[in-house]
């Protein structure tokens, strides 16, 4: 057992840190006030490997692995969530989905703009009433002829007004249940396919998030990935392998918190001394380093198995409730360690904070994935 990052990742790690410290942290404030960042940003990801990170060289892609991109969305978290969150939605999800259940002239046809930052994915499956559990699903496609019809409404989307590509969940078949249900590629431009007024969120500002309405589109019988009742079990597992990487997102939003919080507690003066050397504020930092490094090897962990390829639902909901919830924890210390400046938009770490609370919502709750965790641990300890 070696914990050491090969030399690859760990160049990787290092790459990937720079781009973050020259290209995000100088915008990052900008970005989140005006809610978006420039569109030259994805196509300096592109180009740096990052959008197609874990597509098959084959497609256009880097042909990096569940590690690769755990340590990217680190580094990327560390200055900015909603970018981070762009990307891990770009790749984790739209990509991921169509590497899982797309034929060979599927994937050539929608993977090669989208690794290389041409394009940015979306992915649709939560809806107005139907967000954990997501079998519930109205959105219809219904078979006419040689095209599959959609109608429906799909909610909470990031990336949706930027994207081109959407893969989109309907149910084809409503007796089936959740095995009557379809994974379709829709295409921006779509007749019928149109997005709403991005969300006013709480964080994660810096990416856009919008409802997408299907009306009557129409998307040719080749535009189904995989076979018709086969998209909830892939959609499922792709948000197994998602959850690990919100994991990875959360220790890089603690981590920035956390370095703010030290720097900040060298340079601020109270009594006479700085900060840090008060024990309270020394508690606070290290609880925090504690528990980023207890987060980062869960993150490690599920990416490795990740990659070794095994299914682990219980891992990836342990590391994504402990990993999502610690962020948050991370960054209320970080607020209270700066005192009222910590309240102030002037400084990162009230975005911080802001950006974390989704990964206690996003791609599964807290409470839902503690009632996952408590299935799995009856059958682990079963005799």
């Amino acid at each position: 057992m070696n914990f050491d990052l090969p030399e690859e990742l760990a160049a990787l790690k290092e790459a990937t840190s720079r781009f973050a410290r020259e290209e995000i942290a100088p915008h990052a404030q900008d970005w989140d006030r005006n809610e978006g960042y420039p569109e030259e940003m994805i196509r300096k990801l592109g180009d740096q490997g990052y959008m197609g990170i874990m597509v098959p060289e084959e497609y256009g892609g880097a042909g990096g692995n569940y590690m690769a991109f755990a340590i990217v969305l680190e580094e990327l978290a560390r200055h900015d969530g909603g970018l981070a969150l762009a990307v891990e939605a770009h790749n984790g999800l739209c990509c991921q989905h169509l590497c899982l259940a797309a034929n060979d002239e599927q994937k050539k046809r929608f993977l090669p703009p989208l690794a290389a930052g041409e394009q940015i994915g979306s992915w649709c499956l939560s809806e107005p009433n139907s967000g954990t559990d997501a079998a519930a699903m109205k959105t219809r496609a219904k078979k006419e002829g040689n095209e599959w019809v959609l109608n429906g409404t799909k909610q909470f989307i990031t990336n949706g007004n930027r994207a081109e590509t959407y893969v989109v969940t309907a149910v084809t078949d409503p007796e089936k249940g959740k095995n009557g249900i379809g994974a379709f590629a829709v295409e921006r431009g779509t007749p019928g396919l149109t997005t709403g007024q991005p969300e006013e969120k709480l964080g994660m500002r810096s990416s856009d998030t919008v409802c997408v309405f299907l009306e009557n589109v129409r998307v040719p019988e080749e535009n189904l990935l995989g076979d018709e009742g086969k998209g909830f079990l892939t959609a499922m597992n792709v948000l197994e392998r998602g959850r690990v990487m919100i994991s990875a997102l959360s220790v890089g939003l603690a981590r920035g918190a956390m370095e703010e919080s030290y720097k900040y507690a060298q340079e601020r003066e109270a009594f006479g001394q700085p900060i840090g050397r008060f024990q309270s504020i020394q508690s606070k930092l290290a609880d925090m380093a504690i528990e980023i490094e207890a987060a980062r090897l869960m993150v490690y962990r599920g990416a490795t198995d990740l990659d070794q390829g095994q299914s682990i639902p219980f891992e990836a909901a342990t590391a994504k409730v402990f990993s999502s919830e610690m962020a948050t924890r991370a960054c209320m210390d970080a607020i209270q360690i700066h005192g009222g400046y910590g309240y102030l938009r002037d400084y990162n770490v009230e975005r911080y904070m802001r950006d974390a609370k989704l990964c206690e919502i996003g791609e599964g709750t807290s409470e839902i994935l503690r009632v996952l965790i408590a299935k799995q641990l009856g059958e682990r300890l079963s005799p």
